[in-house]
C-alpha cells in the first residue's frame, strides 16, 4: 500500500476505536401479510392483462390494417391497369376522330372550292343567258334575213329574175276578187 492509504487507514481507525454503533434489530420471523400486498399485487396483474388484451388488440387492429392495405394496393393496381387501358383507348379513339376531323376539313375546302367553281360557272352561264335574250330579237331577224338571202341565191341559181320585185314590205295590198 502506499503512504496515502496507510493513512486513512490509521484515520479510520482512529475512528472507530469509539464505541461502535448498535447492531441492527433482528428480522422478525417470516409472516405472510394478507391484505396490504395482495391489492398491489392484483393491481400489476390487472395493469399486466389490460396491457397483454390492449396488445392483442393492436396486434389485431394491425392485421386487419394490413389486410386492408393489400386489398387496397390490389384494388388500386387493378384501377391502374383499367386506367392505363383505357387512356390507351382513349387515345387511339383521339387519334381515329383527328385523322376524322382532318379528312373532314379538307373535304370542306374541296366542296368550297368546287362551289365557287360552279358558282363561277353559273354567273357565266347567266351573263351569256342574258346576251341571248337581250339580242335575240336582233339575231332571230338576222337569222330570217339570211335564211331569204339564201332562198333568193338559191333561186337566182336555178335562173329566177328579181330585180323587179320588192324585197321588204310593211303593207300588202289585197285587191278583191
Amino acid at each position: 500500500m502506499t503512504g496515502a492509504a496507510s493513512s486513512f487507514l490509521q484515520a479510520s481507525i482512529l475512528v472507530s476505536e469509539d464505541a461502535p454503533p448498535p447492531s441492527p434489530q433482528a428480522v422478525s420471523a417470516y409472516k405472510e401479510k394478507s391484505k396490504e400486498s395482495t391489492g398491489v399485487i392484483e393491481m400489476i396483474n390487472l395493469l399486466i392483462s389490460d396491457l397483454n388484451k390492449q396488445m392483442a388488440q393492436r396486434e389485431a387492429v394491425e392485421k386487419q390494417g394490413q389486410a386492408d392495405y393489400e386489398v387496397a394496393m390490389q384494388d388500386s393496381s387493378e384501377k391502374r391497369k383499367a386506367d392505363v387501358a383505357s387512356m390507351q383507348d382513349k387515345t387511339s379513339e383521339k387519334a381515329d376522330l383527328e385523322g376524322q376531323l382532318q379528312r373532314h376539313k379538307d373535304d370542306h375546302k374541296a366542296t368550297k372550292k368546287e362551289l365557287a367553281t360552279t358558282l363561277q360557272y353559273i354567273n357565266s352561264l347567266h351573263s351569256e343567258c342574258d346576251f341571248i335574250q337581250k339580242y335575240s330579237a336582233i339575231r332571230q331577224e338576222a337569222r330570217n334575213d339570211e335564211v331569204n338571202a339564201l332562198d333568193k341565191a338559191k333561186a337566182i341559181l336555178n335562173g329566177a329574175d328579181f330585180s323587179l320585185t320588192q324585197t321588204h314590205s310593211k303593207r300588202m295590198l289585197r285587191q278583191p276578187m
